[in-house]
């Protein structure tokens, strides 16, 4: 299949019709083979979801938000399908009395695909060396990493983090000995399941089960990944071209004969960044710490800022924008044992346009609120590409004009956004298997909300000094709203979440598509998490 695979796919969503008989006998042999008990699957996944820097963890690949398994790597722990931490490479690990030492003792047994043995001391320097990268990964709470012996790995904090256990989840191990950060990303040597056979950029990714992986066997085979737009997944699975397609609510109005629908909860939040400062201020960036304009002079305005968050219809956006396959969202936590139920408001446009006419907002001809000079009008970024972002720009569009508040929806692609967003709202996607989502969005420094709240950081600083996950989620609250202030719709409202989306797929009505856990942010590689156990019937 190879090259002949993709350019197959690219010439039938061209012209699917013309080539329904030639690009037809590509999707038939691999459901037959499949049927037969040889493993291959096809995945169609968004282009979003091909990583820049490749396939290497020390830049970022399968961290941040976009929590899945790295494949190709191992980590020292892994998340549960019920979220709670379990082991991989680690056996166990301890935690110091004052949070500042975890030691983790590695199985002995693991080798790379280049036959070395894996040990503690690349487990050191995959940790070292991404701290000196700028990458998703939030790695500041870390010193330095030390391995004592050849399976015992030291990590030593600068402070508390309760929540480090999350990010060894996420954190895969490269080979200390076989490491080129120029070129390893394009040819990955790791210890996971898989092994990386081809990767033709913006175009597919084909990988072959691991023989000598030390767990559990996979069932899987071979697995190509192609990377496509909505409409050209949605064509290739139509075409039966590929076994398992991503796609958005919108395409789901038209089945495809030969194919179910799957659905995956995720803790996938949707919602809009409020910038918290007046425009003409600057921040580093997230990731490589560029500096970037932040501000708006609109949206720095409290009364705005609560009164968006009670102006938006999140059933009405459910149910229109996203067909149902979602609820509604007013954290970043929804129904998680660290969200405060202060978080959640109604929706009430009086109310919000009260909020404006309390502030001294009056509107003007154009049916606008104005105060001072100063229009209630913004901009709202959404990335163009994905139909459910843009239908939510658009349905807010709509709902904030009818309170006076002018919008003006402008579609892009992330990287563009990722250095506007600062200063101007954007539908963002958000949600982590960890309580940490909340430092990220409100904590002071980097957030896309340019928020500062003294408050706010203490209990946040308290939540990731306590001793477990569990003792922290009384502090996580407090962040939240502890009574005097916070970051509630009522309060200072930096942040309006308003949908939790639903993960969908088209998959061949043959095909078992093992995964139980529940999907955090990022459409891509999630669904991957447990191909390795998929098989046809």
């Amino acid at each position: 299949m190879k090259k002949k695979l993709f350019a197959a796919l690219c010439m039938m969503v061209i012209s699917l019709v013309a080539l329904a008989g030639c690009g037809g006998k590509t999707g038939e042999k691999n459901a037959n083979a499949g049927m037969s008990g040889v493993g291959s699957v096809i995945i169609a996944m968004d282009t979003e979801s091909e990583p820049a820097a490749g396939f290497d963890p020390i830049m970022g690949w399968a961290a941040g938000e976009h929590t899945h398994d790295p494949l190709f790597q191992s980590t020292l722990l892994i998340t549960k399908d019920d979220i709670t931490i379990g082991y991989d490479l680690a056996k166990e690990y301890t935690i110091s009395p004052d949070g500042l030492t975890w030691t983790f003792k590695i199985r002995p047994d693991v080798k790379f695909t280049d036959g070395k043995p894996l040990t503690a001391k690349d487990v050191a320097f995959t940790y070292n060396q991404a701290m000196k990268q700028a990458t998703d990964t939030d790695l500041s709470m870390l010193k330095s990493v030390e391995a004592v012996d050849d399976t015992t790995a030291v990590f030593h904090l600068n402070t508390p983090y309760s929540a480090f256990a999350y990010i060894a989840a996420v954190v895969g191990i490269v080979p200390e000995h076989a490491y080129n950060a120029a070129t390893y990303g394009k040819n990955p040597i790791g210890s996971g399941r898989y092994i990386l056979k081809q990767w033709d950029k913006g175009q597919q990714v084909i990988m072959e089960a691991n023989p000598n992986y030390y767990g559990e066997k996979a069932k899987m085979k071979q697995v190509t990944i192609v990377f496509m737009s909505e409409a050209a997944a949605y064509a290739a699975a139509k075409g039966g071209q590929v076994d398992v397609a991503y796609t958005a609510p919108s395409y789901t109005v038209n089945p495809i004969n030969g194919y179910k629908i799957l659905a995956f909860d995720s803790v996938d939040i949707r919602g809009i960044n409020l910038p918290c400062v007046p425009a003409g201020n600057k921040i580093a960036a997230r990731k490589n710490g560029e500096t970037l304009p932040a501000g708006n002079d609109v949206t720095a305005n409290l009364a705005i800022r609560q009164a968006i968050a009670r102006a938006v219809d999140r059933e009405a956006l459910v149910k229109n924008v996203l067909y149902g396959y979602g609820s509604v969202a007013y954290s970043d936590s929804v129904d998680e044992p660290w969200e405060n139920e202060a978080m959640k408001t109604t929706y009430d446009p009086a109310k919000a346009k009260s909020i404006l006419e309390a502030d001294g907002w009056r509107l003007n001809a154009d049916g606008i609120y104005e105060k001072q000079g100063l229009k209630a009008e913004f901009d709202l970024l959404y990335i163009a590409s994905n139909s459910a972002r843009t239908g939510i720009a658009m349905a807010v569009k709509e709902m904030l004009k009818e309170v006076g508040i002018k919008v003006n929806p402008v579609g892009s692609g992330w990287d563009k956004i990722a250095t506007m967003a600062y200063e101007t709202p954007h539908v963002f996607g958000a949600g982590l298997h960890s309580p940490a989502g909340i430092k990220s969005h409100y904590y002071t420094g980097k957030n896309y909300a340019s928020y500062s709240n003294s408050a706010v950081d203490k209990h946040i600083e308290a939540a990731l000094a306590a001793t477990s996950v569990e003792d922290s989620y009384q502090y996580w609250k407090k962040a939240q709203w502890d009574g005097v202030s916070g970051v509630t719709p009522a309060a200072d409202s930096p942040w309006v979440w308003l949908a939790e989306i639903k993960h969908i797929y088209f998959a061949k009505e043959n095909l078992n598509v093992i995964d139980k856990k529940i999907h955090p942010h990022g459409y891509g590689w999630t669904i991957a998490n447990n191909v390795d156990q998929w098989y046809w019937n």
